[in-house]
């Protein structure tokens, strides 16, 4: 089969064997599969990960439990143990001996099979199409927010970021009725937004300090941006942080002890309201999309990811 490897130096495509089942797992031909910032971040260092990139991934089980045979899957990206302390208390998003698709010690989604826990699998309604559902990953991550921030109507939220994971906060969040202002780069991402009645503004025109915020999201993957994040947080307001950053950082701190700001650090989240969000239709999830490649192609569709105002790039399995 084909698939992406990261080599440590490069991406590229190469043919190696299928994967084979395993007790508890299941394999998934891939349908698609989604360029995520942080497949760029590995490639620049973040993880130190060797193997398969990819963690976006909807396919069809192809072998396993019989009851799964046949299903079309989306698929959480963080294999636990399922023994531990921590999975017993229902954390097994963080259990320490936790791999990771396509991030740590796991073979990711950009392959043509992929091996992946059985207790992972989630079924994906025929009302969602594979462009959509895709996207479950990612949008977990967004409604994560919720589950750890109390968001009430009006709360003052600001996104910083319009990236697909800035996009689908602030769709979250509005969706929840906060009264949310998303900062970006970009105007014609930004326009994606004030399309659905989301106020946007651009990073360089806006003061962080002249409407600091309840709740700021920090999705800009950039020192800069949390930097700002800090700035536009009111006094005993929380900063959510959601991407990551390659590299080290050098920061000033002494603010969040200032104004007593709690910081919460954001990851993965459920993959039931991202689901029944896709389904229900009210995320927008379509206009992220700008381009789409064939596994065969996936160093294009790498390059393709890091230029300048893209967003979602989707991998089709053209086995």
């Amino acid at each position: 089969m084909h698939a992406l490897l990261w080599n440590g130096t490069t991406a590229s495509v190469v043919s190696r064997d299928e994967p084979r089942l395993a007790p508890g797992r299941a394999l998934v031909r891939m349908t698609r599969a989604g360029i995520c910032n942080t497949d760029l971040e590995i490639a620049k260092g973040y993880m130190s990960f060797r193997g398969v990139l990819g963690h976006e991934l909807v396919g069809v089980v192809v072998e396993g439990p019989e009851a799964w045979l046949d299903k079309r899957v989306v698929v959480e990206i963080n294999f636990a143990c399922g023994a531990c302390a921590t999975c017993a208390e229902g954390l097994r998003r963080h259990c320490p001996s936790r791999t990771v698709m396509g991030i740590l010690g796991a073979d990711g989604a950009f392959a043509e099979i992929v091996s992946v826990p059985v207790a992972n699998l989630h079924a994906v309604p025929d009302s969602i199409d594979d462009d959509h559902a895709v996207f479950a990953e990612p949008l977990a991550a967004a409604f994560e927010v919720l589950d750890q921030v109390t968001i009430a109507k009006g709360t003052r939220c600001v996104v910083l970021g319009d990236g697909k994971l800035g996009l689908l906060v602030a769709q979250v969040l509005a969706r929840a009725g906060a009264d949310v202002l998303l900062v970006g780069k970009h105007e014609e991402k930004l326009a994606l937004l004030r399309s659905r009645g989301i106020r946007t503004t651009l990073f360089d025109a806006w003061s962080p300090e002249k409407e600091r915020a309840d709740v700021v999201v920090e999705a800009t993957g950039s020192a800069r941006g949390f930097a700002a994040a800090i700035s536009a947080t009111r006094p005993r307001g929380t900063l959510v942080q959601k991407s990551t950053i390659a590299g080290e950082l050098k920061l000033d701190l002494a603010p969040i002890v200032i104004n007593e700001l709690s910081v919460i650090g954001s990851r993965c989240g459920r993959f039931e309201p991202a689901i029944a969000a896709l389904g229900a239709g009210d995320i927008d999830v379509t206009p992220l999309i700008s381009a789409r490649f064939p596994l065969r192609r996936a160093e294009e569709a790498l390059a393709r990811a890091t230029s300048a105002g893209t967003l979602k790039v989707l991998l089709e399995n053209d086995a």
